[in-house]
């Protein structure tokens, strides 16, 4: 509850019958926004990998998977994927998807060890894309490219949307702004990282950050990344490090900024070496996907993922997650938020 953010005077633009029509116009026109833009096709993924293989997204290193025995496989456990970024490199190479071109999936995912916010829930649903890239094209104006495809497909479905729902005006900015997180620090050194976000986000609506998992200025990094997917290690035309980062909005109902998604570079075998040391994850390099990446069996790659209920909260102007997706929630927040007008699906 200390972390639930009511809007004052919030009401729903849209009943819950409209914003259920809502929420699949918005999925079904901005994957087809997002798979012509970046030259994707859709594949079908797994919600359960087993564990051991390398293959589930560890985030931030800490988080629990739910994981569980499987009785016809001699009970070998599996888990539910966190997220599938390392899933979709390795599918990259068993589908010999050509270079230019790439995959997308619906990731349904199960993360228990998430704090209930606005923005966060134990149930996860976003975009999870990934595409094949030559070793030349892992650079920084490389990555500008692609996020700039991804924000042109977000202001498309918003312009879409508002044709259809005409009291959802667009809001989003003609142009997103990039910055490092070095830069950031450097502007608001005094503020945290997630002030530093909704200050830079709100002056310009849109933003990516670069540079999101290695060490900063101050000895800290902006936030924590995995070191086996994004690559936040190799040096950048401007001197600092790190071929990721974030997407945000500015979100004029929370009042802070946003973030709809994750993405970057992915490692190469000199990147995994070095992030997997900085990480003191050195045992990793025994786990299949490892394995592969590093005798130069899988392909050079640009990925991410897009959050789906963010989107939908985003752009159908909801308070919380909630409205947008049915999840489980503490009974407690559920009556707050009702009686405050936000209704949770």
């Amino acid at each position: 509850m200390k972390n639930l953010i009511i809007p004052e005077d919030y009401k729903s633009i849209l009943d819950l019958d409209a914003t259920e029509k809502a929420i699949k116009f918005i999925k079904d026109q901005f994957q087809l926004q997002l798979s012509s833009e970046l030259k994707l096709r859709r594949v079908t993924a797994p919600m359960i990998v087993m564990k051991g293989t390398g293959l589930n997204d560890d985030l931030n290193g800490i988080e629990r998977p739910v994981a569980f025995p499987i009785k016809g496989l001699s009970d070998q456990t599996a888990e539910v994927v966190h997220s599938l970024a390392k899933w979709k490199r390795y599918m990259l190479g068993e589908l010999q998807i050509p270079t230019g071109k790439g995959l997308y999936t619906d990731m349904n995912a199960l993360r228990p060890d998430e704090d209930f916010t606005n923005l966060h829930s134990v149930y996860v649903d976003q975009w999870d894309w990934e595409k094949s890239i030559q070793k030349e094209e892992r650079q920084l104006e490389f990555l500008i490219g692609s996020v700039k495809q991804i924000y042109s497909s977000l202001k498309r479905t918003e312009y879409i949307l508002s044709e259809y729902y005409p009291a959802l005006k667009p809001q989003l900015p003609d142009e997103i702004t990039f910055i490092h997180a070095e830069d950031l620090l450097a502007k608001y050194p005094d503020l945290t990282p997630k002030e530093r976000e909704s200050k830079f986000t709100k002056e310009h609506g849109a933003v990516f950050i670069i540079g999101i998992g290695g060490e900063l200025a101050n000895g800290e990094p902006h936030d924590g990344r995995a070191p086996d997917y994004d690559d936040w290690t190799t040096p950048t035309l401007n001197g600092y490090s790190g071929l990721n980062g974030d997407i945000l909005l500015w979100n004029p109902i929370l009042k802070q900024a946003f973030e709809i998604s994750s993405m970057g570079i992915r490692v190469d075998e000199d990147a995994l070496e070095k992030q997997l040391k900085l990480k003191g994850e050195e045992k990793r390099k025994e786990l299949m996907f490892h394995k592969k990446l590093l005798a130069g069996e899988l392909p050079y790659s640009i990925g991410g993922g897009i959050g789906q209920s963010r989107l939908c909260m985003f752009l159908l102007r909801k308070a919380h997650i909630g409205e947008v997706q049915s999840s489980i929630w503490p009974d407690e927040l559920r009556d707050t938020c009702k009686k405050a007008g936000i209704i949770f699906l």
